[in-house]
């Protein structure tokens, strides 16, 4: 016991010190600037050459940027058009709208999408393409079960069978959070009520898919688009502004249950709909949706489609 106690009191020292001389480099460098000092990077193997870079180089040594920090950094937040949104509903969430927007990601060697930055700076992703068909539950076929939690076929066959099948590398990235699965008002027009709809049940686990204010939030035209009663109105327009549309993909499944019934979920169709006409007991595209830990580094790309995180 004595040995473990002097053991932790010098990890703890030891790391004190680490943190200390972080703070004390970062002050040092940042207290003495100058326009032509160049800065000798020969005893810390980093690759500043001037002052500058150096405090921003040993800055991010000692306090690694989340993923969502380094975009937030790097990405202007607009109010119009295609790009990265401050969310108007959920405070400290930031969304990525329009038809062309730079949210591309590698992740599991596969192209991903970035849905939205967390307030915690997390990310979370969802995949460009289908995994395949799959019923959401099968359940009492043909109609299912639209329970997620219970838990649903989709459910276990995401978490269990597709999870394994990742790279242990994209595995120990993902974190399990929750993940809003109430039921939606169908024609619900009021968009902050359905994301408090969806709110009302929450699951926790590591992969599921995006709900359908997800789908409406991902929109850029608001005004014709933003709430499930305006996108049924004008599906064949809203497809047009929002990234989730993938032309490729015939259906795929939401993760959002339709209000005052046991069976149909809300899937996305390729005219744009946001449609409750299946059962979970039928087929549908799958598209896989992760949280990614705040602990992960963005280390290269601008999230382009040529040049993903």
């Amino acid at each position: 016991m004595k040995k473990i106690k002097e053991f932790l009191k010098k990890y703890l020292i030891g790391l004190t010190l680490s943190f200390l001389v972080c703070l004390v480099g970062v002050k040092a460098v940042t207290s003495f600037p100058s326009e032509n000092t160049i800065y000798d990077n020969s005893a810390t193997g980093m690759s500043a050459t001037n002052v500058q870079s150096a405090v921003d180089e040993l800055y991010n040594v000692c306090f690694p940027p989340t993923p969502g920090d380094s975009i937030l950094e790097d990405v202007p937040i607009i109010s119009s058009g295609d790009g990265l949104y401050k969310d108007t509903y959920e405070e400290g969430r930031y969304f990525y709208k329009g038809k062309n927007v730079n949210n591309y990601v590698t992740f599991n060697n596969e192209t991903w999408r970035i849905i939205s930055i967390e307030p915690d700076k997390t990310i979370k992703i969802m995949r460009n393409e289908s995994i395949g068909d799959r019923a959401w539950d099968s359940t009492g076929e043909p109609y299912g079960n639209n329970n997620w939690a219970r838990p649903a076929d989709l459910n276990t066959y995401l978490n269990g069978t597709y999870l394994s099948s990742m790279i242990s590398t994209a595995q120990s990235q993902i974190v399990a959070k929750d993940f809003s699965i109430g039921a939606v008002t169908y024609r619900n027009n009021d968009l902050a009520d359905q994301i408090n709809e969806e709110k009302g049940t929450t699951w926790n686990g590591k992969v599921a898919l995006p709900t359908a204010s997800e789908y409406i939030r991902s929109n850029s035209n608001q005004s014709s688009c933003g709430t499930h009663a305006l996108n049924q109105d004008n599906y064949s327009s809203c497809k047009n502004t929002t990234w989730m549309q993938n032309s490729s993909i015939s259906y795929w499944w939401t993760l959002s249950p339709v209000a005052g019934d046991s069976y149909v979920v809300f899937h996305v169709d390729s005219d744009g709909h946001v449609s409750n006409f299946y059962g979970a007991g039928i087929t549908s595209g799958v598209r896989p949706t992760v949280y990614i830990s705040n602990e992960v580094q963005i280390t290269s790309g601008d999230g382009s489609q040529s040049n993903p995180y």
